[in-house]
């Protein structure tokens, strides 16, 4: 009797000791890490591309005339934004070519009319639904207008300096990779230029994108 006391004894002691090894050998529970919230913060460039409608109001002592310039374009955009809550907050600059000219017939010699550079630096202002970001933008913007008459040495170029005012979308489709769509005004000011012609210069926009943000 005293040896089954003994070893009933020494099984109650045993067992906690024992249960203690079962439960220090369960695998620890995994931690869930929450994903990082997505944010517009950042620098980032692109490649844009769409149409421009161009209308130009020329005038000369005693006449005057519109003729509208119409063409594709093609450029770049690299900007950097802050985001402070829903609200985005940057500053962008792009450039463009634009293929706008019109041709004309004076007196049997051709005569190009256009612009082809163009450019601006614009503050943008945001709100940002998740991954979409829809925002305003305006500041400065600047163009190039020509005039090439078909002989050696007939191209003439100014600038036009004048105001932009637009607005857009821009949706990530990954944290890093994201497309965008644009409507701008542009209206580059008025200048007296090639033998006291003056050319009033003003645009509607619309281009796609695409571009990368670091």
């Amino acid at each position: 009797m005293k040896l089954l006391n003994s070893a009933a004894l020494l099984g109650l002691l045993a067992a906690p000791v024992f249960a203690a090894d079962l439960v220090s050998e369960q695998p620890p529970v995994p931690v869930l890490e929450e994903a990082p919230a997505f944010t517009w913060s950042g620098g980032y460039v692109g490649l844009q591309g769409g149409g421009g409608w161009l209308d130009g109001d020329f005038s000369v002592p005693g006449a005057s005339a519109s003729e509208d310039f119409n063409g594709g374009l093609l450029g770049g955009f690299a900007g950097y934004n802050y985001q402070q809550g829903d609200w985005v907050f940057g500053i962008e600059g792009d450039i463009s070519y634009n293929w706008n000219d019109n041709r004309y017939d004076v007196f049997g010699t051709n005569v190009d009319v256009g612009t082809d550079v163009s450019g601006s630096v614009r503050g943008r202002v945001g709100y940002a639904l998740d991954k979409a970001l829809i925002y305003t933008t305006a500041g400065w913007t600047a163009t190039r207008g020509f005039v090439d008459i078909d002989v050696p040495g007939g191209k003439q170029k100014e600038t036009f300096n004048g105001w932009t005012v637009g607005t857009g979308v821009d949706y990530a489709f990954t944290n890093n990779i994201f497309g965008r769509a644009e409507y701008r005004y542009n209206d580059f000011g008025d200048k007296t230029t090639f033998q006291d012609l003056n050319a009033d210069l003003d645009q509607h926009q619309v281009t796609v994108g695409i571009g990368v943000k670091f």
